[in-house]
């Protein structure tokens, strides 16, 4: 923690009295975000969670809050804001423990968290309804999408940062222009999807169990997007091995609670472009963390990453077969 950083929460402890009630702080593992989160703990009181942003910032004008007040309304289970100190760049959140979903997962047999997962499916599609009920200008996240503008900078993101920087593949110009031309395919098809209320990164670390059911962390870059985006980030997430008759199985539960039971083969396909364009995008982030942000801590998640891709290359041949083609000549691990 810099300096600056614990002058600053330690003015956050000093302005509310915690720091002469005995109140300490435990710094918490950070994400891939410019965040940083600190546990506050106070003898005979309970614990709370302190978001340090890296600057001061204008309470209407922060996502996270916007984006707070639309999921309240809804209402789905989120942390609860219990104060602003804006000058100091801090939100002082409800803490909701440190049990994710991924480490869940990790501790306990599938049969335990099953219905966890079917839990975790049944919010997205609440997320989709309501989102669609409470749509308003005053709400951040119906002025955002996943347009081709966004799928496409995520795709040249991971061509940067994971075939460059971190693979060391170098790219001659046709290569990059094949790759852009494929890549142009399937992002104009997502983009031209009906649009839903999207979380943006749905997956095993941003569910936390806490008094027994899950609750979302981390939503600040809601958007509308394919209505599959979600559940992909769910299913085929690089923290978590989920098996294929789970996912199978989940994606026909996600339809039965949605009423599109009649259009399995058509949401599959979506499913696996989807899967495909957002597991490049993490490879992206992975590599971007580790070469240019010098945190390995990503290192461990690539080679299931890598095999979520070459797997829905392989599933769909005749749409992806030129795509798979092209980046198996510089990622081994995707030749089938």
């Amino acid at each position: 923690m810099t300096d600056q950083a614990h002058e600053r929460v330690q003015a956050y402890l000093d302005r509310t009295g915690r720091a002469a009630r005995g109140g300490r702080m435990v710094m918490l593992t950070s994400d891939a975000s410019d965040r940083r989160y600190f546990r506050v703990l106070t003898p005979g009181e309970p614990s709370i969670v302190l978001a340090l942003y890296p600057s001061s910032f204008d309470p209407q004008r922060l996502s996270f809050l916007n984006v707070t007040t639309l999921l309240a309304e809804m209402p789905v289970p989120i942390p609860e804001v219990l104060d602003c100190a804006q000058d100091l760049g801090i939100l002082a959140l409800e803490d909701l423990g440190d049990v994710t979903l991924q480490a869940h997962v990790g501790a306990a047999p599938w049969s335990d968290h099953a219905a966890l997962y079917r839990e975790a499916v049944l919010l997205i599609a609440k997320l989709q309804r309501r989102g669609a009920e409470l749509a308003s200008s005053r709400y951040l996240p119906y002025a955002v999408a996943f347009d081709v503008e966004k799928l496409t900078w995520e795709l040249e993101f991971f061509m940067k940062h994971f075939l460059g920087a971190y693979r060391g593949a170098s790219l001659d110009e046709a290569t990059r222009t094949s790759l852009r031309e494929e890549f142009a395919i399937i992002v104009e098809a997502m983009a031209s999807e009906p649009r839903v209320l999207c979380h943006r990164d749905y997956h095993s670390r941003n569910l936390m169990l806490h008094r027994g059911r899950l609750y979302m962390i981390d939503f600040q870059d809601a958007r509308m997007g394919p209505n599959t985006y979600d559940l992909v980030s769910l299913l085929r997430d690089s923290y978590v091995d989920v098996h294929d008759t789970t996912v199978n199985g989940l994606i026909a539960y996600f339809l039965a609670l949605t009423g599109q039971a009649n259009h399995l083969d058509d949401f599959r396909a979506r499913f696996d472009v989807m899967a495909l364009q957002r597991n490049l995008k993490a490879l992206g982030t992975f590599g971007y963390q580790t070469t240019a942000r010098a945190n390995p801590v990503y290192i461990q998640y690539i080679p299931r990453t890598l095999r979520y891709v070459r797997d829905n290359l392989l599933r769909n041949p005749t749409r992806l077969g030129r795509l798979h083609e092209l980046l198996a000549r510089h990622l081994g691990e995707l030749k089938g």
